[in-house]
């Protein structure tokens, strides 16, 4: 007979990094018929020719477990041709469920118990939960002035006296917009060769100043660029990303990838995507037309903002950040209250789409601001 211990049972513990901290989190559910201005993404969705494929579909390819070898070339050549280049190979592109995969399994492979983790403040929220997983020291460098500029002497210093095991430097930054010159960061890399430096190029596209066209991985083999075909192709709800760097980095990382994270879904789609270039040429075309008026209407209007690189800015209301934020809301607009964001605390951040969804959001963030006034 089995005794029954009458005191409630112990949880599991996990390790003791994980249970110190808190898990990354972003608003997910009741996103969808509304205009998304929160997330970055693309706001007009895929190129027809992804729509198409998918419906193509075919029971076998559900049924049998997804291949990659042909995506990474066919990254490869779009990387080459889209750059003018011919020196990105396969081996050399690591496919994952998302950039969010590819930031894990980096630090999983790299990151290490007491090691530090050198990045900027603000950016994005995932690479701090990243470095704690591992139990790391984390150091925040944080944009300088009221044009967050990036701290350069800072983070030179910091990779001189401290060499940290890993620097994340995104560029553009999520959500300054703050850049970095590509020649800087191969200056950079070549100068601190003990630590990985990883360029987050998710929003490259708004800025057109990728590594990509400079960079020789076999004399910066530390040096890693991720990608993604979320924010210009609109595959952000079939998460595919792609970690680019010297093939023996890449194998590294793929050690601590699961075999088949990416499913056949997101496989076809981004070969319906990398075949379809005019698409994602003429998205990134219109949303540089909708920053550029944008930006002059937010000046006219003496709006307090921030708007340099990338498809989004930052907006300050003069009434509450969080009453604006959800007056938009009931109007179907959904943008990204950047509370207890350091530096930017009481902004808004506010993707761009096209120039018609910028009138309409200008429209009704005028109409809340005078509602609330």
């Amino acid at each position: 007979m089995i005794s029954v211990n009458p005191c409630s049972p112990e949880i599991p513990k996990a390790r003791l990094e994980i249970e110190g901290m808190n898990a990354y989190s972003a608003p997910l559910e009741g996103r969808r018929k509304l205009l998304r201005l929160d997330f970055n993404e693309n706001t007009i969705g895929p190129s027809p020719k992804v729509i198409e494929a998918i419906r193509n579909i075919t029971s076998e390819e559900i049924a049998v477990y997804p291949e990659y070898k042909g995506l990474r070339k066919a990254f490869a050549n779009n990387l080459n041709a889209s750059l003018s280049l011919g020196s990105i190979v396969p081996n050399q592109i690591a496919i994952f469920n998302g950039v969010d995969a590819a930031i894990h399994s980096i630090f999983y492979a790299y990151g290490d118990r007491g090691k530090i983790f050198l990045t900027t403040t603000p950016t994005f929220g995932y690479y701090n939960p990243c470095a704690n997983m591992q139990g790391m020291k984390i150091i925040e460098i944080p944009y300088e002035g009221r044009s967050f500029n990036f701290p350069l002497n800072q983070i030179s210093l910091s990779l001189r006296n401290l060499k940290p095991k890993i620097l994340i430097i995104c560029n553009p930054n999520n959500p300054t917009g703050t850049s970095l010159e590509a020649r800087k960061i191969i200056q950079l890399a070549q100068e601190s060769p003990q630590t990985l430096i990883v360029i987050d190029e998710l929003y490259e596209a708004f800025l057109g100043d990728s590594i990509i066209p400079i960079v020789n991985f076999d004399q910066t083999p530390n040096l890693i660029v991720l990608r993604s075909l979320s924010k210009t192709s609109g595959l952000a709800g079939l998460r595919i990303g792609f970690a680019i760097g010297h093939p023996e980095v890449i194998d590294r990382i793929n050690r601590v990838t699961g075999p088949y994270d990416i499913n056949s879904f997101a496989v076809t789609a981004a070969f319906a995507a990398l075949g379809d270039q005019v698409y994602i040429d003429n998205y990134v075309a219109e949303v540089l037309k909708a920053r550029s008026w944008i930006k002059k209407e937010l000046s006219k209007e003496k709006i307090h903002h921030h708007l340099n690189s990338g498809n989004y800015f930052l907006l300050w209301p003069d009434q509450n950040p969080i009453a604006i934020e959800e007056h938009l809301k009931t109007s179907g607009i959904l943008v990204r209250n950047m509370k207890n964001k350091h530096l930017i605390d009481g902004s808004l951040r506010v993707s761009i789409g096209t120039t018609d969804q910028m009138k309409l959001f200008l429209d009704m963030y005028k109409k809340a601001a005078k509602l609330l006034h």
